[in-house]
């Protein structure tokens, strides 16, 4: 997979032009770079999707440094998409449900209307989940929250994946957040897509539902405007993401360094 060929959101306020309907929205940042390069599938899954956001200042340096076909100017993390998305379905609940008070002037929506926009988190632990469900009460009290945690397994059963398809296609959700870590939620929500028969945005987030749900704390602003988020969790988490950065940052290095001289 090319850095250079692949279609990238560009900043924030093009969030705004995504189109209602089946979307899959992924994010890419150093770490998933480097595993496309040795997952084929994973490359398919980001190539492939409807959308693709820029998780990570390095991917913006890259793409200014290989004068890449798409030229991000901020960068967008999973947690920016997961606030954006779930603002905007709150307001659309308000928006809906005002002109429905203001034509009819009942308190009720008309028959067969929803009375709330219905989020689906699919993935992550029961605790976890629970977690989300009472913080998304609070800060989306419009918004309907259904979850379902899947197995806790490196790969899923045909069973398995069965069920979660069969979960999201009844709970018919108005937006879908899947929550399994990457390559995993990519690579799955990615092999199902067709078979996943609803109608709305889609986002792929992993850590966004612990940091929703406080299991995990995110890093402070100061971190995260002077592009050291990485390195925060790093510190918080030596014994797990040493790998993923102190040998996954040259590794993206080298991969970029790589696409140039092989397009020069």
């Amino acid at each position: 997979m090319k850095l250079g060929e692949l279609k990238i959101v560009e900043s924030k306020e093009a969030l705004k032009a995504i189109p209602d309907g089946k979307t899959l929205i992924n994010t890419i940042n150093a770490h998933s770079f480097n595993t496309a390069q040795k997952d084929e599938l994973f490359a398919e899954a980001l190539k492939n999707g409807d959308y693709l956001i820029p998780d990570g200042a390095s991917i913006i340096q890259a793409c200014k440094f290989l004068k890449a076909k798409s030229q991000p100017k901020e960068r967008i993390a999973g947690w920016d998409l997961f606030v954006f998305e779930m603002q905007r379905l709150e307001s659309k609940r308000l928006e809906v449900r005002g002109e429905r008070l203001a034509v009819r002037g009942e308190r009720l929506a008309v028959s067969g209307e929803k009375e709330k926009l219905r989020v689906m988190f699919m993935g992550s632990s029961e605790k976890v989940l629970g977690r989300i469900r009472e913080q998304a009460a609070i800060d989306y009290p419009h918004l309907e929250v259904v979850t379902y945690s899947p197995p806790y397994k490196p790969e899923f059963s045909d069973e398995d994946n069965a069920a979660i398809i069969q979960a999201i296609n009844d709970a018919n959700p108005d937006l879908l957040w899947v929550g399994m870590t990457a390559p995993k939620q990519e690579k799955w929500t990615y092999s199902h897509w067709k078979e996943l028969n609803i109608h709305c945005h889609v986002g792929t987030i992993g850590a966004v539902f612990d940091f929703y749900a406080g299991t995990a704390k995110r890093a402070p602003e100061w971190w995260q405007n002077h592009s050291l988020e990485w390195l925060y969790r790093l510190c918080i988490e030596p014994k797990r993401m040493w790998r993923r950065y102190i040998l996954g940052n040259p590794l993206f290095v080298w991969n970029v360094i790589k696409e140039l001289r092989v397009d020069s």
